[in-house]
């Protein structure tokens, strides 16, 4: 698990955990330090889990963590800082809370740093299994997998990426917007999605997806976290090409997903669960469930 820009008492106790069960590590300034942990929020002393309010970890200065995340530079993330996130390398995603500085009102920076949540990302061989054999045994279909954050959507298209490039021998492209799906670091080495996957990292939707459909040529499109029209649009362009979308999103309101250029939604309901699966018309086709696959997963892999 790559997180060694973390102070080292907060290191000490994450090693004395599993960490296939860590999603989450919450810094506040002047407050315990905190892990989502099986799914559950939980305080952490030196030792791991703490079972009282005694020793727990106090981290007072933020700035020491987010800089040394950024490798001391600050300046080459200023335009994804502008979306209260960055993306480290190996993909940990860290959400930022402090005072953000507008100008004609655009986020133009943010300083005074005073929380962090560090999100951890998982490899996870064969999650995607289900919704594969539910949807894709007998061909590609446009999909959209829906839920709150922290269900593994992330995880889910990343297996659907190596699983589909393989067995339906087409050419996926993996619009890596935030570069959490592949999490490449600065010389192209990220997760190993498979020899038919080619990855745009870094670059929004609308700007890149034009000249990528006619310099690429991909079947199917993979992309994560749709949000407003100009996603919209961008994913309905590359379904009139005739070219396959599988993206993912925080909305849930069943009216709005219908008016995307889905065929099937699958909506997430927890870890370790099979998604609901339903057609265009929000007609159930899949009924989810608890998945049997196995769950010795590997973070930062």
């Amino acid at each position: 698990m790559r997180l060694s820009f973390l102070p080292e008492d907060v290191k000490t106790a994450l090693s004395n955990l599993n960490c296939n069960y860590l999603t989450e590590i919450r810094l506040r300034r002047g407050q315990p330090v905190m892990a989502e942990y099986k799914g559950k929020y939980v305080k952490l002393n030196r030792f791991g889990i703490a079972e009282d309010d005694r020793n727990l970890i106090i981290v007072s200065n933020i700035t020491p963590v987010i800089n040394a995340a950024v490798g001391g530079s600050m300046y080459n993330y200023t335009e994804q800082m502008k979306s209260g996130f960055i993306t480290v390398e190996h993909g940990v995603r860290i959400g930022l809370a402090g005072e953000y500085v507008t100008q004609g009102g655009s986020v133009q920076a943010i300083k005074n740093i005073t929380s962090l949540n560090i999100r951890i990302p998982h490899d996870i061989d064969n999650c995607s299994q289900y919704l594969a054999e539910t949807l894709f045994l007998n061909g590609l279909h446009s999909t959209l997998l829906y839920s709150k954050p922290g269900f593994g959507k992330t995880t889910m298209l990343r297996d659907l990426a190596k699983k589909l490039g393989a067995s339906a021998k087409c050419n996926v492209l993996i619009f890596d917007e935030r570069n959490e799906i592949s999490a490449m670091d600065g010389n192209g080495n990220g997760y190993d999605l498979g020899e038919n996957v080619d990855v745009i990292r870094c670059y929004n939707k609308k700007s890149a997806i034009t000249g990528a459909i006619r310099a690429m040529k991909p079947q199917l499109i993979i992309t994560d976290e749709l949000y407003g029209d100009e996603d919209i649009s961008a994913m309905q362009y590359a379904v009139d090409c005739g070219i396959y979308v599988i993206a993912s999103t925080h909305v849930c309101n069943k009216d709005i997903l219908k008016t995307m250029p889905f065929e099937y939604f699958a909506e997430l309901t927890g870890i370790g669960e099979n998604p609901l699966i339903y057609d265009k018309n929000f007609n159930i086709v899949g009924s989810g469930g608890v998945d049997n696959v196995d769950r010795n997963i590997f973070i930062g892999k």
